[in-house]
């Protein structure tokens, strides 16, 4: 009886090859069915993050509480502590990863710098920290919690850039024209002291402000004119921006993988720090590649899913667009901008949403196993990436930190970073938590929009169809930024996926298809506990009554903020 409408954690002892049912034991009890807190511990369990505490060997690894650089820190560091340093984050941020600086030079020239918290100088090669990270491999992120990969003691004070405080950090200058062409780069150690830990917004008044003339300001200007620059060149070069003004897919930092459409203020502040952490990615790889090219840790994107590329250029033809290329990342860059209805502002938001779903992930890996012709990172358009600027939440950038060590001569390369097999073998397992981390993510976002279901009740709203399977029909509903299938029985209507139209058996000229508004009825389904959101057919919409764009977004930044009320805020980057 006490284990009635709780969940729980079982062994699976057997499955007798007579019996429908496994045999087991149960061995934890989470908690109440329905309740937050233990819903989002299900959802870490089904998705194998680790969520036990950290050891005590691994507090053992640790610096003490009160630690402060001392002169042994400090051998062969650059002292930048003089220099204009500063971080923008999103607002709240604690673990605070990287900062930036820009200094004007005799010669007109700028030195721009990015400042990585340098995790490895804490983190030793196979010390019970670094074991324990490399199993974690990742911070997971759900709506409302994290599950950290390093103990809070560094991730939030000893690592973490905060402002007015002296730091450690791993550097990446460069020397640039006003025209952001890069004359040198150069890595090092260095200490920083940050004047100001700002966020998004923040930075943006600052730099809006024409009265604001301080140092600070100044050098947040300066940044701004060279990322446009930067950025400007690498959409030139084809770089997808599979994100639009209004909705941000809430990607996998720079990959493309879609995980989730969540409302994203997107400011110039982003963009700026969004620049300058891809140029240290870019910068770091080339350095790792050049110096060790059979052990390198690198991240590649796959070019996308040509089947479905096509499939969606026959759909835009048939409505009315038939310029759509993808031949290269520049072609399909292009024909994403042009791809606009002036009677539906929310039609291109969803042609990047289906070009999202043609991508394949981007995925780490060691260079020695892999063809040089295959390191490309398709989404961005480089030739060559790596991650380097979040060590304190991913394992692979504590590999690249180590590498990038031993390529500056500094540190001896460690014995985990000499062997191809070792390598692959930890790139693969960080690519497993990775996605994992990813999809408990989106279960995370599942599972409070049935909660608002749940709470509200069945709700009718303006969808639009995205897709149509067998199974049924996958639509889109704007004015809760949610997607749904919506189940067509073969008794009603005749599903023609091959076609991508579907057509009632019972009343004649009702046919659907992709790009349709239809209304349809929304419900949450607690049927054997699953914590489902169901999204049922009503009729379809004719074109006097779509509901205006601009309303549907405002209500649906309301309801973000109710489905999600203490949403975490992270980087990008």
């Amino acid at each position: 009886a006490n284990l009635e409408s709780k969940r729980i954690v079982v062994v699976i002892d057997g499955w007798d090859r007579f019996s429908h049912y496994p045999s087991g034991h149960w061995i934890k009890i989470l908690g109440d069915v329905g309740d937050r807190n233990v819903e989002s511990m299900v959802i870490l369990h089904e998705h194998g993050v680790i969520t036990r505490e950290f050891g005590e060997a691994v507090y053992r690894c640790l610096p003490p509480a009160d630690w402060q650089p001392s002169e042994e820190d400090l051998k062969d560091r650059e002292d930048l502590r003089d220099v204009c340093v500063c971080s923008v984050d999103p607002p709240g941020c604690k673990d605070i990863d990287d900062a930036v600086s820009c200094v004007p030079l005799p010669n007109g020239n700028f030195k721009v710098g990015v400042h990585i918290a340098d995790v490895t100088h804490f983190v030793h090669p196979d010390s019970a920290v670094d074991k324990e990270a490399s199993e974690r491999c990742t911070t997971v992120y759900l709506v409302e919690k994290r599950t950290d990969m390093l103990p809070g003691l560094l991730t939030t004070d000893i690592c973490s850039l905060r402002g007015k405080v002296e730091r450690l950090t791993f550097s990446c200058i460069w020397e640039m024209t006003p025209k952001a062409e890069i004359v040198s780069t150069h890595f090092c150690k260095a200490i920083i002291k940050s004047k100001a830990a700002m966020s998004y917004a923040e930075a943006q008044a600052r730099i809006d402000d024409p009265k604001d003339q301080s140092e600070i300001t100044t050098c947040l200007r300066n940044l701004l004119s060279l990322t446009s620059k930067i950025r400007g060149n690498r959409i030139a070069a084809g770089a997808l921006e599979l994100a639009s003004q209004e909705v941000r897919f809430e990607l996998d930092s720079e990959t493309q993988d879609p995980t989730d459409v969540a409302e994203y203020q997107q400011r110039e502040t982003n963009k700026l720090i969004e620049e300058l952490m891809l140029l240290a990615n870019q910068s770091v790889a080339t350095k790792i590649l050049n110096t060790f090219p059979m052990f390198g840790v690198l991240r590649r994107h796959p070019p996308p899913k040509e089947e479905q590329l096509k499939v969606l250029q026959k759909l835009l033809a048939k409505n009315g667009l038939h310029d759509f290329r993808y031949g290269s990342n520049k072609e399909l860059s292009d024909s994403l901008q042009r791809s606009v209805k002036a009677e539906d502002p929310f039609f291109n938001t969803l042609v990047r949403i289906m070009t999202t779903r043609c991508m394949n992930q981007a995925v780490y890996f060691c260079t020695g196993e892999v063809q040089p012709a295959l390191y490309g990172h398709y989404g961005l358009a480089m030739e060559r990436y790596t991650h380097f600027t979040s060590p304190i939440r991913r394992y692979a950038d504590v590999l690249v930190h180590r590498l990038l060590a031993a390529a500056i001569g500094i540190s001896p390369l460690p014995e985990q970073l000499q062997s191809k097999a070792t390598i692959a073998e930890q790139c693969e397992r960080i690519n497993v938590k990775h996605r994992m981390a990813q999809w408990a993510s989106r279960a995370s976002a599942d599972l409070h929009t049935f909660m608002f279901f749940n709470k509200k009740g069945t709700q009718s709203a303006e969808a639009v169809v995205t897709r149509i399977r067998r199974s049924g029909m996958q639509v889109n509903v704007p004015r809760y930024g949610i997607e749904g299938v919506v189940n067509m029985p073969e008794e009603d209507w005749d599903v023609r996926e091959d076609e991508q139209i579907i057509i009632s058996k019972k009343e004649a000229n009702v046919r659907l298809e992709i790009f349709q508004h239809i209304m349809v009825q929304i419900e949450s389904d607690n049927a054997d506990f699953r914590n489902r959101t169901h999204v049922k057919f009503e009729r379809l919409l004719s074109n006097s009554e779509r509901e205006n764009h601009s309303e549907v977004e405002n209500v649906r930044k309301q309801v973000q903020k109710e489905m999600f009320p203490d949403m975490i805020e992270r980087e990008a980057n």
